[in-house]
């Protein structure tokens, strides 16, 4: 009986404590980094979303126009909500690593079908069934999405695209075919093993060069890690000095976590080179 009594006396006690030490919670509201617009793509034929992010103060300055960033693999559950994060940080302006920017994550239906060109390899026919419609959706960035992005917001002529695995070999695909759709390439971990590393086989246009390609790669294995190295080569031996291109083997990282540091040292490298 007594440890009963005990253990009631207690539990009173503890709850008299805690009611004396109750949050008063005066006001609760939504939080937000920017938008989220769904609209209807005639290229691609389906509802899409793209999610933005906007700098701190935007709007409040007249006539000041902003770089843009795309981030493909851009939905709020993928790597929208961080790599916006590396922005703000970034544009604070007690660290002036890059200006403040306009971030657009392209959020995905089928990144497997959108990312990727047509392959010959059974395996991965197998394994990526709805595979073969990048050219699709390059049209859809050229065409539907930056003029939209344009016209919508206050940007200036700066782009940059951010892809990572599959979104890295759409990057790079971008990069051989239409170099100039984008002022900045951060292609990290591409997945050129695709179609036999058939994409690492083509030409480049040295005329078409953009004004910085950073890649980087994780610890992700012999193929990951060797077919991004000769993209960097390749790059190396065929534009000019006129393009700033970087390589950076994160040795601590593999293909999970690479995108965050890898995007970091990006920006620290690409935006100090272009102010130089």
């Amino acid at each position: 009986m007594k440890t009963i009594f005990l253990t009631v006396l207690l539990s009173c006690s503890i709850t008299m404590a805690f009611g004396q030490n109750k949050v008063e919670v005066l006001s609760k509201k939504d939080f937000s980094i920017g938008e989220s617009i769904a609209f209807k793509s005639k290229i691609l034929n389906e509802d899409r979303t793209i999610n933005i992010y906007l700098p701190n103060g935007y709007g409040q300055e007249e006539g000041k126009t902003y770089p843009v960033i795309y981030l493909l693999d851009g939905s709020r559950d993928e790597d929208f909500i961080h790599i916006a994060g590396l922005v703000q940080f970034g544009s604070f302006s007690w660290i002036n690593m890059l200006p403040e920017t306009i971030v657009v994550g392209i959020g995905n239906v089928d990144r497997k079908r959108d990312f990727t060109y047509p392959t010959n390899n059974k395996r991965d026919k197998k394994d990526y069934p709805t595979t073969g419609e990048s050219a699709t959706f390059i049209s859809f960035i050229e065409q539907e999405l930056q003029p939209f992005i344009d016209n919508y917001y206050p940007t200036n002529d700066i782009k940059t695209i951010i892809g990572q695995s599959l979104g890295g070999l759409l990057a790079t695909e971008i990069l051989y075919k239409k170099p100039n759709l984008f002022d900045h390439y951060i292609i990290i971990s591409p997945s050129l093993w695709w179609d036999d590393e058939s994409l690492l086989k083509e030409e480049l246009s040295p005329s078409n060069a953009p004004q910085s390609v950073y890649v980087g790669v994780g610890k992700e294995g012999k193929v990951m890690e060797r077919v991004a190295k000769e993209l960097h080569q390749k790059l190396s031996s065929t534009f000019s000095d006129n393009t700033h291109l970087f390589f950076k083997f994160l040795e601590e990282q593999d293909h999970g976590d690479a995108l965050h540091l890898g995007v970091y040292d990006a920006f620290e490298k690409i935006f100090k080179a272009e102010e130089d």
